[in-house]
């Protein structure tokens, strides 16, 4: 089974329902896993994703903030949802694919402002929340399954438009990289993207704070699609569909695609 897979941090799923039902027309992914739907899952506006064919949800929400939301093609049996750091917070939900592979949607903290948790409660909370995930992966190692989501971090030195100017920036500083690397590790997942498109920048997300965001083209690549060795292999196609940057009232991130051939 051929299956494409896309994750999107959508900044609103209501307020860019259009968004949404625009990507799936045009490119008409099997699944779409979504990110910061900042919607109870009962005010998910799903009849408009319901009658473009993606008949499946699986979502964990909250009003106003966070929020994830798997949208479906395929029927999806839920696995669950974890709440790392015990923020009380909607940052991840599970669901099995028919071919029996699992996707994990996730949302990481984004950390605030500061790279110190002595100062920002906040960063302190993204480290602990990526120790968390960390160690479940070590304690449950996936088999069969992919990860996609914002994880708020970009990794490696060609993720961002400058490595130098952003080491002190929160998502790109060494603690969270190296957070995120044991995580990866843990899991013993495989950066599909990278696996795909090895070399040269590449970027996922804009700031509104820069109204020429596409000239500038000071990007950083948050979001993210790995999988478990078993299954990696029949990942291919990625893609960031960067000029989703550029639609109307759009959100600061852009669609991330791949496709595996199970």
């Amino acid at each position: 089974m051929a299956f494409t897979l896309a994750t999107w941090n959508i900044n609103s799923v209501r307020l860019r329902a259009g968004l949404v039902a625009r990507l799936l027309q045009e490119e008409a992914p099997d699944v779409l896993c979504l990110q910061e739907c900042k919607s109870p899952v009962d005010k998910i506006p799903r009849e408009v994703f319901e009658a473009l064919g993606y008949t499946h949800l699986e979502a964990e929400g909250q009003k106003g903030y966070n929020g994830v939301a798997i949208l479906s093609k395929l029927p999806l049996e839920r696995v669950g949802s974890m709440d790392f750091a015990s923020l009380g917070h909607a940052r991840h939900v599970a669901a099995r694919l028919p071919n029996g592979v699992v996707v994990n949607n996730f949302y990481v903290p984004a950390g605030g402002d500061k790279p110190d948790r002595e100062v920002n409660v906040k960063f302190g909370q993204k480290l602990d929340y990526l120790t968390e995930m960390r160690d479940w992966f070590h304690g449950d190692r996936p088999e069969r399954a992919i990860l996609v989501g914002d994880l708020n971090i970009a990794p490696r030195e060609d993720d961002v438009w400058s490595h130098k100017q952003l080491l002190k920036v929160v998502s790109h500083t060494p603690v969270e990289v190296e957070h995120l690397d044991e995580t990866q590790e843990a899991g013993r997942w495989v950066d599909i993207t990278r696996q795909d498109i090895p070399e040269g920048n590449l970027y996922s997300w804009w700031s509104y704070r820069s109204p020429d965001w596409d000239s500038a083209d000071k990007g950083r690549r948050l979001d993210h699609v790995w999988a478990t060795p078993d299954i990696a292999a029949a990942g291919h196609g990625s893609r960031i569909l960067r000029e989703v940057r550029g639609w109307e009232q759009p959100s600061d991130h852009a669609p991330v695609f791949a496709t595996f051939d199970l």
